[in-house]
């Protein structure tokens, strides 16, 4: 152990000193690790912090590096006790988890948060669907930016970028509804880009095609809303009747004793 405590004092008086740079090792092997980057990552982590200056790619080499500190501390303790293949496997699979813990709080966010999330895309597209009334669908996203809800902006403002550099394709709004995948963003998007094709003279049909759903989608998110109140309702009432009862019982058995003591 007093060459392990030697070890670490050793190693941090060499990266203070800038002898040895433990950041750019870090970020010279994290895209080695970038494979193990889940797809709804930069979504998970719009989600909570809600802000475009976020440097997914840092947060990211953090828990890299975490991991990495955490199995290098494992073999290093294993290799003066009982290093063995299972201890390095075990070493490994702790690290793998102290990687994965901060991705588990995210979903765990947003699992907590999903009804307010899956509420945002419905009301925002009807703001959008007012902008296209008097726009074209480009024209209408561009303006729909500023008064988006805060996670929806970065992965908006890619899309308009795609759309402007001469991206005609559905791509740019399919990437966007996996970007964000809340309830119906993918039959969305594709109504959207049909929205975006359509000519002038079709385009009041399409709109209301359009509106439709729009709405049919808001209705979806108020019936949930309700069944969740009405959910969280009947659990309080029935934790209610169970304390009561429990309590009820609780006194009779007391005063049964206090009889039986007669």
């Amino acid at each position: 152990m007093e060459f392990i405590f030697i070890a670490a004092i050793i190693l941090f008086v060499l990266n203070y000193n800038r002898m040895i740079d433990s950041k750019k090792f870090i970020g010279d092997i994290e895209p080695y690790f970038r494979f193990l980057m889940e797809d709804d990552y930069a979504f998970l982590l719009n989600v909570k912090y809600g802000s475009e200056d976020l440097d997914i790619n840092k947060l990211f080499s953090i828990r890299i590096r975490n991991a990495l500190v955490i199995i290098g501390c494992f073999l290093i303790i294993l290799m003066f006790s009982n290093l063995s293949f299972i201890n390095v496997i075990f070493s490994i699979v702790i690290g793998y988890l102290v990687f994965k813990i901060p991705y588990m709080n995210l979903k765990a966010y947003y699992k907590s948060n999903l009804n307010k999330i899956n509420q945002m895309l419905p009301y925002y597209l009807k703001s959008l669907e007012i902008l296209i009334q008097h726009y074209t669908v480009p024209v209408a996203l561009a303006k729909s930016v500023e008064t988006a809800p805060e996670i929806f902006k970065s992965g908006l403002t890619r899309l308009i970028e795609r759309i402007e550099a001469g991206d005609s394709t559905v791509e740019p709004y399919m990437d966007f509804a996996k970007e964000y995948p809340v309830r119906d963003s993918m039959r969305m998007m594709r109504l959207l880009y049909r929205l975006s094709l359509g000519a002038q003279e079709n385009k009041h049909e399409q709109l209301v095609m359009f509106a439709k759903s729009v709405s049919t989608l808001q209705n979806k998110m108020r019936e949930d809303k309700y069944k969740n109140r009405l959910e969280t309702m009947e659990h309080k009432t029935m934790m209610m009747l169970f304390s009561t009862g429990g309590g009820i019982l609780v006194l009779l058995m007391i005063a049964m004793m206090s009889m039986m003591g007669m």
